[in-house]
């Protein structure tokens, strides 16, 4: 059964839209100046000038690098079919040179309905991989290798970079090296003989500027004009949805979000949210969608386990937060009763517990990982001997102090004490 509610509908193509990285950036696409046009620059001019390029996509994580290579890659794949092979590695997966090269292989195999052979040494690949690298650069076919956590394959003797570009040196090879990578020094992680191979050149992605937010947002949100949708309600929907952009109170909100993390994907998640939050019986997005949209993807767990905590666990906390400030070597249980002790002495305080009452919390606190061991050594001693640490923020205490309703004023002062 189809759906019959406009509002359903127009709820279902921003969902789509939102999960489709191609769709969201090809508002960059445009522009020459924009790090897609000069990456398929960089990959095309290899494959119609049959030369061997390399290059590096840096930036912090979320900003689009991958979705921007994968769309460069798709409209290549559509401009000059069967004369692109792509292989793909990770750094997380296939760091340890054999174990990439060895992947290098199986799908070099798979790409030209080869058998793979999984006994075959690392020789063995080197030399498998350089004469397809001359194969293909004789039939003119280029072979386009993306290194995803590129700064991990610059560990260890970096054999596999080195045996790459080395083999691209030759006028016969046609292929592009793209690294992917969240450090802006991976390519200063090179190795001389690997750096002097390297074309040196970078794209760097950053989060998007004010101006960026905009055209997303309305890229995303607007509904099209020409769709199967009601022209009348597309046209209330994207009227309503201008209003709201332009709201001081909307603008506080991306404010915020941006403030917490402002790489798109997070914007992505942000948006998503929103829509689903979205009333469809009215048929409109709302200030209040975004609102609880954002309290939703911004929610602090250790926050909310501070409400469940009893008093007693907040005081062995703000203890802990007291030893930290005093920079005391070692903290453990024994520790902490000593400076619950001593709070309890210096303030005249009426919350004061027997020490195996103590030992209970401070056992339900390393359960909720409030707090953690040290590390795993000496099992065979008692928790109250064995050093911890706390896992929470002097800020995300105070804060979590701040929510809780019965929470006695001698901690907010005792934590100010700390700080």
């Amino acid at each position: 059964m189809g759906v019959e509610n406009p509002a359903e509908q127009a709820q279902i193509l921003l969902r789509t839209r939102l999960c489709n990285p191609n769709f969201i950036y090809t508002i960059f696409s445009d522009s020459p100046d924009s790090n897609y046009s000069k990456l398929k620059y960089i990959m095309s001019s290899s494959v119609t000038e049959a030369c061997n390029n390399s290059a590096l996509l840096l930036g912090p994580r979320g900003c689009g690098k991958v979705a921007i290579l994968e769309m460069v890659i798709k409209d290549l794949l559509q401009e000059y079919p069967d004369t692109i092979c792509v292989i793909k590695l990770n750094g997380l997966l296939h760091s340890e040179d054999n174990c990439a090269l060895k992947e290098i292989a199986r799908q070099l195999c798979i790409e030209n309905q080869l058998v793979f052979s999984k006994m075959a040494s690392f020789d063995d690949n080197s030399q498998f991989v350089i004469a397809m690298l001359r194969e293909c650069g004789l039939a003119h076919k280029t072979i386009i290798f993306v290194l995803d956590e590129f700064d991990l394959f610059t560990q260890g003797k970096q054999r596999l970079l080195y045996s790459l570009l080395d083999a691209m040196q030759s006028v016969t090879s046609q292929a592009v090296v793209v690294g992917v990578s969240c450090r802006l020094d991976a390519d200063q992680l090179l190795e001389k003989r690997v750096r002097s191979r390297f074309s040196h050149r970078k794209l760097l992605f950053l989060p998007p500027s004010q101006e960026d937010l905009q055209k997303i947002l309305q890229h995303a949100l607007l509904l099209p004009t020409e769709s199967s949708l009601p022209p009348q309600y597309v046209a209330a929907y994207n009227k309503k949805l201008l209003n709201t952009l332009s709201d001081d109170k909307f603008k506080d909100i991306i404010d915020s979000l941006c403030n917490f993390d402002a790489t798109f994907n997070h914007l992505l998640r942000f948006l998503f949210a929103s829509v689903c939050r979205m009333d469809t019986k009215s048929g409109f997005l709302s200030l209040d969608n975004f609102k609880t949209a954002l309290s939703s993807i911004q929610r602090q767990p250790k926050l909310e386990a501070l409400q469940d905590c009893s008093i007693l666990e907040l005081y062995i906390l703000v203890c802990l937060r007291r030893l930290e400030g005093k920079e005391q070597e070692t903290t453990n249980f024994n520790s902490v009763m000593k400076e619950y002790k001593d709070v309890h002495n210096s303030f005249q305080t009426t919350d004061y517990y027997a020490r195996n009452v103590c030992l209970r919390a401070f056992e339900h606190l390393l359960q909720r990982q409030l707090i953690s061991l040290v590390d795993n050594r000496g099992h065979s001693q008692s928790v109250e001997f064995r050093p911890v640490r706390l896992l929470i923020s002097s800020h995300e205490l105070h804060q979590g102090l701040k929510a809780y309703r019965s929470c006695p004023a001698i901690l907010h002062k005792l934590l100010d004490l700390a700080v």
